[in-house]
């Protein structure tokens, strides 16, 4: 299984980034590799809502069908998303840090299925490099200065 992780603080209030975060419909504002995004269950957002995303991986577009399988308002939220070569968990948890901070945590995980797992060297480097894409591009869109 691969991992990735990265921590930091917002100058957001914590239900603000949460309401945000939490909608993985908007993650191509954010994420440079994912080319679409969309909700596919009705609103509002809550446990068992589900995702459609399409991601560049490896040259490829990839689907991804994402499906909040935990969900704790302004706390916590897991995703996770499953296809024949891989399966993704996603867990983003949101700490007050003072008023109007919210510290971030996203653990992502990504475990190959079947033949892929035949590459989990060329997938960690990818996973590596698509992880601190996504990273950056979460903090410019939350306003996020250092993450010392």
């Amino acid at each position: 299984m691969l991992r990735y992780q990265t921590r930091f603080t917002a100058p957001l209030d914590r239900e603000q980034v949460f309401d945000d975060i939490s909608r993985f419909d908007r993650a191509s504002e954010w994420d440079p590799g994912v080319e679409h995004a969309e909700l596919l269950t009705a609103e509002p957002v809550a446990q068992g809502s589900r995702f459609a995303l399409r991601t560049r991986f490896l040259g490829r577009t990839v689907p991804f069908e994402y499906e909040i399988i935990a969900f704790e308002p302004s706390t916590r939220v897991v995703l996770r998303a499953e296809n024949p070569f891989v399966r993704s968990i996603d867990t983003i948890t949101f700490e007050s840090a003072g008023a109007d901070a919210t510290t971030i945590t996203y653990d992502a995980t990504l475990d190959p299925r079947g033949a892929t797992r035949l590459v989990t060297p060329l997938l960690a480097l990818a996973f590596r490099r698509i992880g601190d894409a996504a990273a950056a591009g979460l903090r410019a869109r939350l306003g996020v200065v250092s993450t010392a």
